[in-house]
């Protein structure tokens, strides 16, 4: 389905005109004449951009652009500002106010497309439920307004030092900012620059000698494993007309022609890093919920989920090697009792003794999960009987040894009963997986019949 495009403008012919371009390129246009058209079909409709003129008849576009800013369904909407002035105080206040980008009205129509399809891009990155979506009401304080410093780096060509743009942005932006040459702005860290971090913003000067080899630093940034997620300004002609185009379908985060104020730029260059933090912590979100997909949470181990697909993996391998695998299902001896005198509190802490001791007794090639309450799976990649064996008796025997202390001062005795099923010689077409685990869950059946704290084997059928 192709982006919804609100245009704004109160002279018919503009409204006309644009919805003719954004037509050709195969976007859906909605129309309105005035501010308050604007506010009501933003809210309504949530279009995916707004194209705003700023000279609106009923309510100023500084206010409009405000009023959408302050609300929480159209916020997050981009906002393109047209100016019939051109006026560098209106521009401004128009990123001031929450513009993502200013042009000149009418806007050069191959570098507004460009920038259309950038900030629908940044917008389809971003288009799920926010950092503070799952904070319970009344449990959460509201963020801090406080934003940390920053590192800017400016990139200048060779044989132009940047004194100039330097000192006109150091006056004015409270971030820090560095001075980088290109082969010092590939680099994982630009150490010798004294910056101790990858710079989170980077604006690439350009002179106009070459715009094309500021294009190709833009797209190695954009490329590059330790800048990919920073925000890349190009500023100078590499920022305006066609070159300005190319460079936003690059990856180009802003553009600006060489024109453009020391002020205008601190505003750009602030807002691309109040975006970047805002993506970071979007990932990070998507990151930590990956992570606790797959994690239980009290142990840190794997889960089921996890582990399933894993072992039929390892199956998978083992029969491409004809190497055999061994799988282990390990459960707490009496554990319910643990909880039942000492409290679940206490059984917590078991569990989580319990998986520690585990995982510094197993290999980093095998997969420990916890599977139930007090029940563990271990995958041991191509593990015959005798290892099998051998790394089972030593966990049982490890948790007879030494008794668990809890937060109390108490000290309790825990035991494991473990089943083994070994899979997998030369030579078989089937390792049966499912069926492994259920010899697994025999074997550990008979290890608790049998008196528990024991290890049961079984040879798998398949």
């Amino acid at each position: 389905m192709s982006a919804r495009i609100l245009i704004v403008d109160d002279i018919a012919a503009n409204r006309i005109l644009q919805q003719a371009r954004l037509a050709a390129a195969f976007y859906q246009t909605v129309l309105a004449a005035d501010g308050a058209s604007c506010l009501k079909i933003a809210q309504r409709e949530r279009p995916d951009l707004v194209l705003l003129d700023l000279g609106l008849p009923d309510i100023s576009g500084l206010e409009v652009l405000q009023r959408l800013r302050r609300n929480p369904a159209c916020r997050d909407i981009p906002v393109i500002a047209l100016t019939s002035t051109g006026g560098a105080a209106e521009r401004l206040a128009a990123f001031a106010a929450g513009a993502d980008d200013v042009m000149d009205h009418p806007a050069n129509e191959r570098v507004l497309l460009a920038r259309l399809r950038n900030l629908l891009r940044l917008k389809a990155e971003s288009d799920f439920p926010a950092p503070d979506a799952l904070a319970f009401p009344g449990l959460a304080e509201a963020p801090a307004g406080f934003e940390p410093q920053g590192t800017i780096a400016l990139v200048t060509p060779p044989h132009m030092p940047g004194q100039g743009l330097r000192d006109a942005l150091a006056g004015q932006l409270r971030d820090r900012l560095v001075v980088l040459s290109r082969r010092e702005a590939l680099a994982e860290l630009a150490a010798g620059k004294g910056c101790t971090a990858v710079p989170e913003v980077f604006v690439l000067q350009d002179d106009g000698r070459n715009p094309s080899s500021t294009l190709r630093l833009l797209s190695e940034l954009k490329s590059h494993q330790a800048t990919r997620h920073a925000a890349v300004c190009v500023v100078g002609p590499a920022g305006a007309g066609d070159e300005a185009a190319m460079a936003f379908d690059l990856g180009a985060d802003d553009a600006v022609g060489p024109g453009v104020t020391a002020e205008e730029l601190v505003l750009r260059t602030r807002g691309l890093l109040r975006r970047k933090r805002h993506f970071d912590q979007l990932r990070a979100r998507m990151q930590d919920g990956l992570r606790l997909a797959m994690r239980d949470p009290l142990t840190g181990l794997y889960n089921r989920r996890y582990a399933v697909p894993q072992l039929a993996s390892i199956a998978d391998r083992a029969r491409a090697e004809g190497s055999p695998f061994a799988v282990m299902v390990m459960d707490l001896d009496r554990f319910k009792q643990v909880n039942d005198v000492h409290g679940h509190a206490a059984g917590d802490q078991v569990l989580v003794e319990v998986a520690h001791r585990l995982t510094v007794n197993l290999r980093e090639t095998d997969v420990l999960a916890r599977i139930g309450g007090e029940e563990f799976l271990v995958i041991l990649p191509r593990t015959g009987m005798a290892m099998a064996r051998r790394v089972a008796e030593r966990l049982c025997q490890m948790m007879d040894d030494q008794p668990i202390r809890l937060a109390s001062g108490e000290e309790l005795r825990v035991t494991v009963s473990i089943g083994v099923a070994v899979a997998g010689t030369a030579g078989e077409e089937s390792f049966g997986v499912e069926g492994l685990v259920e010899q697994a869950d025999i074997a550990l059946l008979e290890s608790k019949g049998a008196g528990r704290n024991q290890v049961t084997f079984r040879l798998s059928a398949a």
